[in-house]
């Protein structure tokens, strides 16, 4: 009798991934729905790991991870959305076929939050690629709604998506400016930063429509996080050049306390300044109000304002951290 039959669905998960068997992948997925809560757990550990080094590979197996969505086990559930996270991120056709399915979770009011944030962000991720996908009016509402009633961590992806959705097709979300601006003075920093770049993204496609925001936007500029009122200068710039206004900047916008964040925001300050000066041509060679710019530099962005700053404050709440604990803030609970 062959062994490999015999074996357990989780040792023939491990082998199948092993030895790149996708074909036999969905089998022992099958299989495992009815394994034990710690074998579906392990399962879902590798299909994570396989996700880091070959997400195309989930084209051929992802009905087969999708029921695990809706797993009893909460922590399934989690370990699923974030195997949907890698492979939106690194590989969104692959991630395409999952949007009904994650859509269920993040509607869901019901699910741990998590696992609805974790869903949002593969959302975002796939709608960078595939708007069309995930800009259905309905989703589209989940999204905004959102932003008034849910947990930090949720909202954060939440504005991370509708950003995502912004950069992929831009015309989705022009005529949704009013709501946006609603959440620019969101108290997480993260929540501001990605809507602040959705409007940035949206001005390149449509500046005029900017102009529900113009107030909200203005008032980013004395953000306390630089990157904030770099983007905030951003869509400014975008909507004074269209409309040939000129726009008084403060200098203390470009307060800033470390290099990256100076460089970034003094780029959108001067392209700022030259649009409402009308003249555009001194915009800075690097794509600045340029859809392409915008994302070529928001991950980057990202990463900066969540590193940890020389003072020890939570880059989410500004609490500051005890030396030596666990990388989670003792206050608002988000992992930094």
């Amino acid at each position: 009798m062959d062994d490999t039959r015999r074996a357990s669905p989780l040792k023939r998960l491990v082998e199948s991934v092993e030895t790149r068997a996708d074909e036999e992948v969905s089998d022992s997925l099958g299989a495992l729905r009815t394994a034990s809560a710690e074998d579906r757990k392990q399962a879902l550990h590798e299909l994570r790991r396989l996700a880091d080094d070959r997400p195309i590979a989930f084209e051929s197996f992802l009905p087969a991870v999708t029921p695990f969505l809706t797993d009893d086990d909460r922590a399934v559930r989690l370990l699923t959305a974030k195997a949907l996270v890698a492979v939106a991120e690194a590989a969104p056709d692959a991630a395409a076929p999952a949007v009904p399915a994650l859509a269920e979770r993040l509607a869901d009011e019901d699910e741990f939050y998590y696992v609805r944030a974790r869903s949002a962000e593969a959302l975002g991720y796939v709608a960078l690629e595939h708007p069309d996908a995930v800009a259905s009016p309905e989703m589209l509402a989940d999204l905004r709604v959102g932003l008034s009633f849910d947990e930090p961590e949720v909202k954060q992806k939440l504005a991370k998506a509708l950003e995502c959705v912004a950069l992929g097709d831009p015309g989705r979300l022009r005529h949704r400016v009013s709501t946006l601006v609603e959440h620019l003075d969101d108290p997480d920093v993260l929540v501001r930063y990605h809507l602040c770049t959705a409007m940035a993204a949206i001005g390149c496609d449509a500046p005029d429509s900017l102009g529900a925001g113009r107030s909200a936007l203005s008032a980013r500029l004395a953000d306390e996080n630089a990157f904030v009122r770099g983007r905030a200068a951003e869509a400014l710039g975008l909507l004074a050049r269209e409309r040939g206004e000129s726009v008084t900047v403060p200098d203390s916008v470009l307060d800033t306390e470390s290099d990256a964040a100076a460089e970034f925001v003094a780029e959108r300050v001067r392209f700022l300044r030259a649009s409402g000066d009308g003249d555009g041509s001194d915009s800075p060679a690097d794509g600045v109000g340029t859809l392409a710019g915008v994302r070529d530099t928001t991950a980057s962005a990202v990463a900066e304002i969540t590193s940890p700053d020389a003072d020890g404050e939570c880059p989410h709440c500004g609490v500051d951290l005890p030396e030596g604990a666990p990388p989670m803030c003792p206050s608002c609970g988000v992992p930094y």
